[in-house]
């Protein structure tokens, strides 16, 4: 039974409780409605669910009607990719990275709940993702020739798009996903050689990771997981370790956002092993740090903060373009949570503070998570006016970025002013939130 509910058309069928036999009369029904006969039973329901066979187009266009599915999911993201109710993710392979965009892309406009990935799932891909080395890229044999020129145009595009100050990016999603797309489809449909294909699926990567950082932003958790993960093959299959890591540091970052920081950590044990630039190693430990914290696992974390401290000092020159942001600021405000989650409280609020005043005028959304952190810390020490003051520039920053998850952090907090109400600010401020 194990083996079977591995399969996802076995778990589709299952989660509904039907038998194989079951599944097949319906498959049945579903050709009579549309003026069909079919000869699905159930062998070829078992063949399918065993990968012994792969249901022609005319039985998953069936079955997508059995599973309530939209014909367009069928054809973009392949057998067995469609069928609902997975969350697992796709393996890594010669072959995963169009899957793996394509349900991602998907996932912005199919009207089914698409699952965030388990557990098991995030942290098996992890160790997959250590333990194997990409595939050299194979040049597609259908389609016109990419040239450079092409790629040129694409990634000055790509790097546009993706540079915009934040208060513009809540304008730029739809021409994300566009772009997107047709780096994809460059990818699955244009041959091209191997320098090529390379930077193509660099691109792919830095583009979805992108855009899954836009739809975390968006409180959209699924579809930014989706995005990742799609990163993930598009950076193994381009054959950049680095890249990779970080974007399985996002993974990790959500799964601490989530409230579930073991499984942060089990991902970053596995990232941080092939990362190899000095600023990526410390963006990683400085993300373990905050998921051993939220563990209570203090001298894990002290040592984890002391190694980002360590590999960013050793920097020299620029880092790679996806993690050139990481800086001093951010280490110290991050240090600051870890040490306020450690119930360091004094200690942590300096941090905060000078990490804050450092950050670049062009990071709002960065300004807006560091001051809801800096409100959280006054708010423990009972400070509700500062508190206040810290939390309404955070809510007026989100709320002008337009990111729903900064305006989460704030609203988060309102329980906790409910106490000072009458205190300078708290009224107003909690005034907004209802408001926000």
């Amino acid at each position: 039974m194990d083996d079977l509910i591995r399969h996802p058309l076995a778990h589709a069928r299952i989660e509904r409780g039907w038998t194989q036999p079951e599944l097949a009369r319906r498959v049945r029904r579903a050709a009579l409605r549309r003026g069909l006969r079919s000869g699905v039973d159930r062998q070829r329901i078992w063949n399918w669910e065993n990968n012994r066979a792969t249901p022609d187009a005319d039985s998953q266009m069936l079955l997508a009607d059995v599973f309530e599915i939209d014909h367009y999911l069928v054809a973009a993201l392949s057998w067995p990719h469609w069928l609902p109710g997975r969350d697992s993710s796709i393996p890594l392979g010669p072959d995963s990275t169009v899957p793996a965009l394509r349900e991602a892309l998907q996932s912005s406009m199919d009207r089914r709940t698409f699952l965030t990935y388990g557990s098991a799932a995030l942290v098996g891909l992890a160790h997959q993702w250590a333990a194997t080395e990409p595939q050299a890229l194979a040049a597609a044999l259908d389609g016109k020739p990419v040239d450079a020129e092409i790629v040129d145009l694409l990634e000055t595009t790509g790097q546009k798009l993706t540079s915009f100050v934040t208060e513009q990016r809540q304008h730029t999603s739809t021409l994300l996903d566009a772009h997107l797309t047709t780096v994809t489809d460059l990818i699955e449909n244009a041959n091209y050689t191997q320098h090529v294909g390379r930077r193509l699926h660099a691109l792919a990567a830095r583009m979805s990771s992108t855009v899954g950082w836009h739809r975390f932003d968006q409180g959209k958790h699924a579809a930014a997981g989706r995005f990742w993960h799609g990163a993930l093959h598009s950076a193994h299959a381009s054959g950049d370790r680095d890249l990779g890591a970080g974007i399985m540091s996002d993974l990790a970052y959500q799964a601490t956002w989530l409230k579930d920081p073991k499984t942060a950590t089990q991902i970053l044990d596995s990232a941080v092993l092939r990362t190899e630039h000095p600023t990526a190693r410390s963006l990683l430990y400085l993300r373990l740090a905050r998921a051993q914290a939220a563990l209570g696992e203090a001298y894990t974390c002290r040592r984890s903060l002391a190694t980002a401290e360590q590999e960013l000092a050793r920097t020299t020159g620029a880092p790679p373009e996806w993690c050139s942001w990481m800086s001093p600021a951010d280490l110290l405000v991050d240090s600051g949570q870890c040490l306020l989650d450690l119930g360091e409280r004094e200690r942590a609020q300096g941090l905060l503070e000078e990490g804050t005043a450092l950050l670049p005028g062009a990071r709002d959304k960065t300004r807006a998570v560091f001051l809801s952190y800096e409100a959280g810390s006054f708010l423990r020490a009972g400070e509700a006016d500062q508190a206040a003051a810290a939390a309404m520039q955070s809510l007026t920053l989100a709320t002008k970025i337009g990111a729903p998850r900064c305006v989460a952090l704030v609203r988060d907090l309102a329980p906790g002013f409910k106490k000072h109400a009458g205190a300078d600010g708290v009224n107003d401020l909690l005034e907004h939130i209802r408001a926000s």
